[in-house]
């Protein structure tokens, strides 16, 4: 088999093929995507502009949408053009930057749900040192340092996948650039590096998770010692929409990087990035507005502004 280097373009085979049934789940896909934007945007607009949601917890919020903005926004307006204009070509450069931002993203958000589940921690169990222990300076260093670390794993895995040669069979079987679909055709020994990625996922992934846990143990213990039944239910409604959002991504997350190679195939894996790319983010916003009363409370105050301020 010959090798070719990366000036060579990668070919994306896609998601859908062009028959009625896979146009239909193209359109649905695609509405899912514009629904994800719209709703990441609302929460975003809502929290910057209700002054009752100028803490630390909406702000981390916050930061979870946009980075839920760019990652659908790294993958679906490319989907979407290949499939419409039948080229799924690809160069190094494009699949190289779809990498970083997609790690960027995934890894940043990891980090991210673990800041807000210390925040959560601090909300429940030392609810009178929370403007000491949460202040907006440790805040603004989580979400620094969680878009860093993400930043820091993508360049990395970026720069290495594209550093090998590669076979003639250029075909990506999957609907954007990842970095373990992109190792499998390459021509040469991969599997130093394919060990240091998993570490790295499983780094990503389970130290972040491992502070959820514990930060969940702690609220669940102070729970439990709590004697009034409206104060547990309270601390209940202030934690289930966090590990909601903790249990969608956490499970695609494992199931597509910590997995065993025999077990993989890239069916299972289009289906399960499917599943983390384009609908947890457009879950993500639904399940904070629909069980959080602040979030309601500003959606309900800025629809009622709406007319007025047309009117006037």
């Amino acid at each position: 088999m010959n090798i070719w280097n990366t000036t060579s373009d990668f070919i994306l085979l896609g998601l859908f093929n062009h028959t009625e049934t896979h146009l239909f789940l193209f359109v649905m896909v695609l509405m899912i995507a514009i629904t994800s934007l719209v709703g990441n945007a609302l929460m975003i607009f809502l929290i910057h502009q209700d002054a009752q949601l100028h803490m630390p917890m909406y702000f981390l919020l916050s930061q979870l949408s946009l980075m839920d903005m760019m990652l659908v926004s790294t993958i679906v307006p490319r989907m979407a053009a290949d499939y419409l204009k039948g080229n799924k070509s690809i160069s190094p450069a494009g699949c190289g930057l779809q990498i970083f931002f997609f790690i960027t993203l995934e890894g940043g958000e990891c980090f991210l749900l673990a800041s807000m589940s210390y925040d959560r921690y601090v909300a429940v169990c030392h609810p009178l040192r929370y403007a000491v222990l949460m202040s907006w300076q440790l805040c603004l260093r989580m979400t620094v340092g969680s878009w860093f670390l993400g930043a820091a794993d993508g360049l990395m895995q970026a720069v290495a996948t594209l550093s090998f040669p590669f076979c003639d069979a250029h075909e990506i079987d999957h609907f954007f650039c990842e970095a373990p679909t992109l190792v499998r055709l390459a021509c040469a020994d991969t599997s130093v590096f394919e060990n240091v990625m998993y570490i790295c996922c499983v780094l990503m992934l389970l130290v972040p998770f491992s502070l959820i846990l514990i930060s969940y143990s702690l609220i669940f213990a102070a729970v439990l010692q709590m004697h009034s039944r409206e104060a547990r239910k309270k601390a209940f409604a202030t934690c289930s929409s966090h590990l909601s959002v903790v249990g969608l991504f956490y499970g695609a997350a494992i199931s597509i990087y910590m997995r065993p190679k025999s077990y993989r195939s890239a069916n299972h894996d289009k289906i399960v990035s499917v599943f983390y790319t384009i609908f947890t983010p457009l879950l993500n916003p639904i399940i904070y507005s629909m069980r959080n009363g602040d979030v309601k409370g500003a959606l309900r105050k800025c629809m009622s502004q709406c007319p007025t301020s047309s009117h006037e």
